[in-house]
This record gives structure tokens, sequence and C-alpha cells, in this order.
């Protein structure tokens, strides 16, 4: 039974919380949560360690909500989209006809990585419709630039207040015309040298040779194994859908590594590419996905180079 703001919206219904004070996220989320778990609704918290811990002792003793590991949640987009995709038709196939969650992104996500998780944002617009998803996603107003917070408004269809109104967004973008913009991406401060290697049209075992060339032990194995199916999937792409000349480049850094593909070509179609399984009618759309399951950042720009692609393996929370 759809109830409070959601009732008789079908599909999913996501909202942003911008709060200045403890006090004033509990003030939103607190009766979103005891009216999610007294209707009997599969009600989940996926917040951070201390935001958690604040609600969890505001709620009343022997409420049936369950608190999920955020931080593990949102390691990577694809990552957190696949996990509650399956936690919410896990619920429906149990019967639920009404789910809530409150999340948050860690404060991290709000440095040089953002780019892909203000995609995260508006690509669930679309990647959670099919279920009868009632979400909150809260942000601390005091610790979250003011960039970050023009792109919530961007994403969320509409802010959930501490005075109970649920307030539409005017800046609100659709998320395919959003997810096909040109946005700001970080650069990488490892990019204001020249390229430790640079290879024109190379095959994909000629770039997955050049990954390992420099490594020379800097990657644990698993991200080194991940970064080289990234890059030869990417190469193979560029190769197969792009327009050449293909062009890699590769940095490699005391925690990272860099890499960037570009062609001179405009990219997948797919707004939603990488972020959702592919569809039939997107070729090149099955390595993208695969390739942000791999590394920690992937940007992507459309200028007039073409379009390329930037693969961060290791720690991509760099300076700036």
């Amino acid at each position: 039974m759809r109830t409070g703001a959601a009732a008789g919206h079908q599909g999913y219904y996501h909202e942003a919380v911008r709060y200045d004070s403890d006090d004033e996220l509990l003030a939103v989320l607190l009766p979103f949560l005891i009216g999610g778990a007294e209707a009997g609704e599969p009600t989940f918290v996926a917040l951070g360690e201390r935001t958690g811990g604040l609600v969890r002792s505001a709620l009343p003793p022997g409420l049936k909500v369950e608190f999920l590991p955020g931080g593990d949640v949102y390691a990577r987009p694809t990552a957190a989209i696949r996990s509650y995709r399956r936690l919410l038709a896990e619920q429906v196939a149990d019967g639920a006809n009404q789910i809530r969650i409150v999340g948050e992104l860690p404060p991290v996500a709000f440095g040089p990585t953002w780019d892909w998780w203000a995609r995260y944002e508006a690509a669930i617009n679309h990647a959670y419709d099919e279920f009868p998803l009632w979400s909150m996603c809260a942000y601390d107003s005091r610790i979250t630039p003011a960039a970050v917070l023009a792109d919530v408004a961007r994403t969320h269809p509409r802010f959930a207040t501490p005075d109970g109104r649920h307030v539409p967004s005017p800046a609100y973008a659709p998320p395919a015309s959003y997810l096909l913009e040109n946005h700001p991406v970080v650069p990488d401060p490892l990019q204001a040298a020249p390229p430790a290697v640079e290879l024109t049209d190379p095959t994909a075992a000629q770039a997955r040779a050049a990954v390992h060339a420099v490594d020379r032990g800097l990657l644990p194995v698993d991200d080194l194994e991940d970064l080289v199916v990234a890059v030869s999937e990417t190469v193979t792409n560029a190769q197969r859908y792009g327009v050449p000349p293909v062009r890699v480049r590769l940095w490699p850094g005391d925690d990272r590594i860099v890499v960037t593909v570009n062609d001179g070509g405009v990219g997948p179609r797919d707004p939603f590419a990488g972020l959702l399984p592919a569809g039939d009618g997107d070729p090149g759309g099955l390595g993208l996905w695969i390739t942000y399951q791999s590394c920690n950042h992937v940007t992507m720009r459309r200028d007039a180079d073409g379009f390329t692609l930037r693969l961060t393996a290791g720690n991509p929370h760099h300076g700036g």
C-alpha cells in the first residue's frame, strides 16, 4: 500500500534531503522510517557510521528497520545499482508493494570522483523505476560542496523538508538528458606530465601489455588484472565502434594508474551506458559496463577531439 508522499505514484519516488543540522536530518528521516515500518513496508537505512548511529539511537526500540553497511553499498556506482536492484527484486518477490530506503554517499565521493556519482544519482531515476521504491538521499550541506549540491538538485525530482513537505526540484533534469551532457571532471594531477606510454591504434593485446609494463608491482594483483580487462574492453570498443585514430595514454603514479582511451567518434548512444547492463541496440555497451565494474573511477568526455574515457585503478581520490 502506497502511503504518504508516494501514494498513487507508480515506480520510483526519488527525493533528496539537504540538512544543516542533525535535528533537521532526524526531522525528515524519523517520520519516514517509522511510517514505513509501522505500515509493514520493508524499510532500510544505508547511512555512514555517524549518521547511521544517530538514526539508530533515535528510532523507537523494536521497530523493524534494517541497517545496511552504507560504505560497502556505495563502493562503485555500478555495484550500488546491482546490489540495490537485487535487494528490491527480492522484496517484490516476497510480496512488497512499497519499499523505503534512506541512503547517503560517503563524503569522499564529493571529491574527484563526484562526476560518476552524479551520473549514478541521475541514472537511478530510470534504473529503479520498475520497483515500488520510495528513497531519500541525505546530503549534509555543512560538508557538501556547492557544486555537488547543484548536481543533487538536478538529479533528484524532489526534496523532502524538515516540515514534512515534498517539494519538486525546479532544476531537475530527466536522466537521459543529464547523462548526455558534458559535466566537469577533476583533472588527475598525473596528467600534468607527459604520459609514460602513448600508443596509436594499438591492438587490445598491445594495450594490455602496456598496462603490465607500467605497473611494475604498483597495484595489487586483482586491481591490475581488473584494469587490464577494462583497458582491453575499451580499446576493443574504440577500434570497433569509434572513429580512428585510437589513442591510448598511460600515467603510473605512487598509488594509482591512469589510462585514457580516445577516438574521434561521439561515444555510446545509450545515456545509461556503463551504469546499467547494455541494451541490445547499444554496440559496445557491455564493454563499458564491464569497465565501470573493473575500475575505481571512470570519466567520459565528448569534445572537439572526439570521445575520451579515463580509467583509474588504485586510489582515485587524488588531491586534484
